[in-house]
This record gives structure tokens, C-alpha cells and sequence, in this order.
């Protein structure tokens, strides 16, 4: 399987990778960790060949046949389900093309050129089964639970559960024995979830994939790659053995650390007393040396700074009225005629905070579109109280950041009145410091791209915040920290996810929402 030999890679000063050399077993389902902009994506991206690398080789076998998935689904899909599942082989689908092409051009102007061309792709084409593709494809749509009514709808109708699902379609339609998944679960409810890892389960070849779930690791890893300063360390069995594995190996390194430090510390004292010494230069000398190699080897160990982590201030300017939002008897959706959802009917109080629970594709997102009049409401009336300030991270929220402009000058462009100190204090409190706040937004992590979105709403000082997904592409320490802050924000919450754990934390009340009973909002203890 893929073999990389002394791997390193940089951005500017800062070592992402630092001498990685591993042979990928065959067969091993192999989950990447570590907190945001470690690199965790920039390591798949140099296995696929989407970044470069200053040295180092990587060797891919001429019968390791590479699938990948990225955190976020093609944002200009083919118009229909089933066109966007067929373009996942791209050599078939160009020449399915290509033969239909020569076909409507010899229909309309007959030519011996146009004919033998017809010909020659037409031969490739059968050779390699092109005439089962469609097939294929329908049969893999329907593995994945997609109905035969949705290959003509668009793949933008789909929710971003059932997006990830046609990536997967996609990739599965090249026969991988290697694929690479970067952060799988971000937008699947509890049964896709508990399908995809399934699924995967199942799967024969090599699977290595980064994720922020815990139990999803722990369902799924038979190793741990753990990448942090630098250095990339494998671990055996999952991630409930990686932290005890961890624990001790940091322990260990301690322990070889202070004594390094004392060792270095005895020698400095005999440089300092005997270095102008005529008969004792040479041995403060030599000491020097060894006092070097000492601090080298203390710099390659790898100690996280477990003190550090990110800080969410959340404020409000001015508090709002006592109602804050209130629907009756709504539907909502984008066509008339078919809503989403309908009979939805709640009022929402200043200061609660409300989780939006449900299945994939069943108008969480939609219903948070509606309330901050980014699509109407199909049918009902919707009110806000007085003083309303509402404050919105969607689910699509990375693309409000300026890929050309680093972290400070995107807050500056949309937070209104916000002034260089206070940016960098925003971004400072969410461990964007140093040389990563000049970075452009385009080589961010996705984890650092959505601090530095969360970070301009937080500096807004919104009295009510919706957030749908917030927990997408965030480390687990960022997740229980912002769970945290949410549970002390004197405002009022709306807030999409899948993350139980991370709602159970803050959550005071519940809105569940069902295709067949109406969406029921209640309070929790």
C-alpha cells in the first residue's frame, strides 16, 4: 500500500510536518487527530497530490487506486444526482461525452472524420464497460438510499447529510482500495451516521480519515495518527487506547525532558566556571558541543501545551424584548407547493437556548434560513420582539470569509466599527496568534477558517445567535470550550447540531422537528 519516506512540509517558518515516514498497512482503518491547523488536512492533501511538500517522497503503487472525499461537497455539482454520481469517474464520464458528442454532431452533419473519431471513442468507451455505467451508478444511488425519483433533482436540493452520501456515491464509483475521508461526519444526523460507519466498517482496503468524533473513532480505528508540532506518532487500537498510549508516552517524555535539562544545566555550570581556563578550555569546549546536541534532542520532544485553549467571549450590546421569535402555523421550503416542513408553530422567549433536532433533509437549516430572511416563509406569519440583534452562522459560513485577506483584515471587513486591537484580542483568544493571523484565509485549516468566522460573530455582540452546525471542523477541546461559552451567553441561542454531547451542555430547550407530527418545542431539565 502507500509508502511515505521523510515527509516534511512548512508554512513560512512554521514545520507542519516534520520527517514522516510510514508504510500504510493493507487493510487498516487508520483516524488522524489532533487540534486545529496541525496539519491534519494538509497530510492528505500531499497523499493525493492537492499540495507540495519541500522533501520526502511518497509512493503510490500502481495498484493502489486512491478515493477521496473533502470537507465540503463540489460547490458546482452537475444538474442532476445521478450526472454528479456518474462524474465521479472522470475518465468513463468525459468519454460517455465524447460518444454522445460524435453521436449528435453525425446525426446532424454526416463526416468520415467525425465517424472514425466516433469510432475510436466508442471502442474505448465499451472497453472499459462504459455501457454498465449508468447501471452502476443507479445501483450505487440506491445502495446509498437515494430513491429512483431523486436522479433527476439537483444535487443542491439535498441536505449536507445527504450531500456527503453522494460524495460517497461519487468516489465509490472508482473501485478505491484506499480512501481518504476528511472530517466524514460533519453534517450526518445519528442514522447516517451510524450507517456511514457501518459502511466503512466493511470496506476491505485502507481507510484513513480525519474526525473530530470520538465515538466515531472509537467505532471505527484500529490506529491512531496523531499529529502535533511537528511530529506524526501511530498509536495502536482506538482512541479511547490512543489517550492511555498518549498519557504514558507523555509522561515518558517528560521525564527524559527534565533530565535532559538538568544534565545541560550541569554542563552550563562547568562551561560558565572553567571556560576561560587555559587547562580546562578544552573540556568546557567539548561540553559545549554536547550541551548543543542536548538542546536538539530536547527540541524534537514533543510536549503539548495542555494550558491552551481557545476562549469564546460572548457579549451582547443591549438586551432584547421578552418575545423574541415567534412562528404560527408555518411552512417552510423554497417551492410553494411542496414545503419542507409544515405546521410549525413555536415562540421563543429571551434567553433560552434552543436545540433544533431531526433527521437529514428535514428543514433544520431551512427553518434558520427563514427565520433570518434568507428565503421567505412558504405560508404562516413569523414576528420578532423589540431590539432584536441576530447574529448567524450557517452551515456554508466559511464562504463569507475572503480567501485573499488574512484573519485580521477578514474581521475588519465584517465587523462593523471593530478596530485592528480588538480583532487580534478576538482572534488571540481563539489561538489564532503569531504567524497564523497574517496567513490568508486560502491555507487555513477548515478548524481555523470557522474560529475565525465564529470570531466575527462573537464581535458583534448579537442578543440572539443561530448557529447551525457550529461544531463542523472544530477540535474536541474547541467543541467543549464553545459549548461552555454558549451555556453562559446571556443571550438567546438557536442552534443546529448532531453533537448530543456538545448540546446537552448549554440546551434548555428542545425543537423537534418530524415529517409526520408537527415540529414540538419543549423544555428540557
Amino acid at each position: 500500500m502507500l509508502i511515505v519516506k521523510n515527509l516534511i512540509k512548512h508554512f513560512g517558518a512554521k514545520e507542519i510536518i516534520r520527517d514522516f515516514s510510514y508504510n500504510f498497512p493493507e487493510g487498516a482503518k487508520i483516524a488522524i487527530v489532533g487540534a486545529n491547523g496541525v496539519g491534519k488536512t494538509t497530510l492528505i492533501n500531499m497523499l493525493i497530490g492537492l499540495e507540495e511538500y519541500e522533501s520526502g517522497e511518497i509512493i503510490v503503487p500502481k495498484n493502489c487506486i486512491i478515493g477521496y472525499i473533502p470537507q465540503v461537497p463540489c460547490s458546482n455539482p452537475q444538474n442532476t444526482i445521478l450526472e454528479e454520481c456518474l462524474s465521479g469517474n472522470n475518465k468513463l464520464y468525459n468519454l460517455r461525452n465524447e460518444v454522445n458528442d460524435l453521436l449528435y454532431k453525425l446525426s446532424n452533419n454526416y463526416s468520415d472524420e467525425y465517424y472514425n473519431k466516433y469510432l475510436l471513442k466508442e471502442e474505448e468507451f465499451s472497453h472499459y464497460d462504459g455501457y454498465a455505467f449508468e447501471s452502476k451508478a443507479q445501483a450505487m444511488l440506491l445502495g446509498l438510499e437515494f430513491s429512483q425519483e431523486q436522479f433527476e433533482k439537483s444535487p443542491l436540493e439535498l441536505s449536507g447529510g445527504w450531500r456527503m452520501r453522494l460524495e460517497l456515491a461519487k468516489m465509490l464509483m472508482n473501485d478505491p482500495n484506499f480512501i481518504l475521508l476528511d472530517e466524514p461526519t460533519n453534517h450526518l444526523d445519528l442514522p447516517s451516521l451510524i450507517w456511514l460507519e457501518g459502511y466503512l466498517k466493511s470496506f476491505n482496503g485502507t481507510l484513513l480519515f480525519i474526525s473530530h468524533d470520538k465515538e466515531f473513532i472509537n467505532g471505527l480505528a484500529d490506529k491512531v495518527m496523531h499529529i502535533q508540532n511537528g511530529f506524526v506518532n501511530i498509536y495502536n487500537g482506538n482512541f479511547n487506547d490512543f489517550l492511555e498510549q498518549k498519557e504514558a508516552h507523555d509522561a515518558l517524555m517528560q521525564k527524559q525532558k527534565e533530565s535532559i535539562i538538568k544534565k545541560t544545566n550541569q554542563l552550563q555550570a562547568f562551561v560558565d566556571r572553567f571556560r576561560y581556563k587555559a587547562t580546562k578550555a578544552k573540556q568546557a569546549q567539548s561540553k559545549l558541543k554536547i550541551i548543543e546536541r542536548l538542546k536538539q534532542i530536547e527540541n524534537r520532544i514533543n510536549l503539548e501545551d495542555s494550558n491552551k485553549l481557545p476562549v469564546f467571549k460572548m457579549a451582547i450590546e443591549y438586551p432584547s424584548s421578552k418575545m423574541v421569535i415567534e412562528i404560527k402555523n408555518g411552512s417552510i421550503g423554497y417551492v410553494e407547493n411542496n414545503p419542507i416542513n409544515s405546521n410549525i408553530n413555536f415562540k421563543i422567549m429571551r434567553g433560552w437556548k434552543v436545540a433544533v433536532i431531526g433527521t437529514n433533509g428535514i428543514g433544520k437549516s431551512t427553518l434558520l434560513k427563514t427565520i433570518v430572511k434568507q428565503i421567505p416563509l412558504v405560508s404562516g406569519q413569523l414576528s420578532y420582539g423589540n431590539n432584536l440583534k441576530i447574529g448567524y452562522y450557517s452551515q456554508n459560513q466559511l464562504e463569507i470569509l475572503n480567501p485573499k485577506l488574512n484573519a485580521v483584515d477578514n474581521l475588519l471587513a465584517l465587523v462593523p466599527n471593530i478596530t485592528i486591537q480588538q480583532a487580534r484580542t478576538v482572534l488571540g483568544n481563539l489561538l489564532i496568534t503569531n504567524e497564523d493571523i497574517n496567513k490568508p484565509i486560502a491555507v487555513m485549516s477548515g478548524g481555523e477558517k470557522s474560529k475565525i468566522a465564529i470570531a466575527a460573530l462573537l464581535a458583534s455582540k448579537n442578543n440572539c445567535i443561530l448557529l447551525d452546525e457550529p461544531t463542523n471542523h472544530l477540535d474536541m477541546s474547541s467543541v467543549d470550550v464553545l459549548a461552555n461559552a454558549l451555556n453562559e451567553y446571556p443571550g438567546t441561542l438557536i442552534v443546529v447540531s448532531h453533537n448530543r454531547a456538545f448540546i446537552n451542555t448549554f440546551a434548555d430547550h428542545i425543537l423537534q422537528m418530524d415529517k409526520i407530527k408537527p415540529a414540538e418545542l419543549v423544555g428540557v431539565d
